[in-house]
């Protein structure tokens, strides 16, 4: 019923914020998608792991920034009164914030992964599976996220 009463000068913050978290889902799930296929084909290990490292950099990071700005856009249009504290928006917080923290972790092993395939070792496989299950661990928090957006429980 909240959606029925919002503000015009909304829509394309809301916009911005759901298409960017759209795309942060999906390009974590490819992330997750092809650094599994890396663990479970290890003769094509390394050419995963590069394009899943490319990906992370490519990919979930505008996401993500898309998302985190759309988000406080989103906020500062809205107007809520200032005791105004839903729970739902308490958990994009969270996960959008963790995430964030999570994400940077996973961009400087993907850049050293990327460093050491680029070398012609074969470290850099290693890396792409610590930054795939890191890349699960986002996923799983931002589908309670996308949850708690949709639903909105109080």
């Amino acid at each position: 019923m909240l959606a029925a009463i919002r503000p015009d000068s909304v829509n394309l913050p809301l916009l911005i914020h759901v298409l960017g978290a759209m795309m942060l889902v999906g390009t974590l799930l490819g992330v997750t998608l092809v650094t599994v296929l890396g663990w479970r084909s290890p003769d094509n290990a390394p050419g995963l792991s590069r394009f899943a490292l490319k990906m992370l950099l490519l990919g979930v990071l505008p996401a993500y920034l898309l998302m985190r700005i759309g988000a406080q856009w989103t906020e500062s249009k809205s107007k809520y009164p200032d005791d105004f504290e839903p729970s739902w928006l308490g958990v994009g917080y969270i996960t959008a914030d963790a995430g964030a923290l999570l994400i940077l972790i996973s961009l400087i092993l993907g850049a050293i992964g990327l460093r050491k395939l680029r070398d012609g070792g074969t470290g850099g496989v290693r890396f792409a599976r610590i930054v795939g299950v890191i890349s699960i661990i986002l996923l799983a928090a931002y589908v309670v996220a996308v949850w708690a957006m949709t639903t909105k429980p109080t």
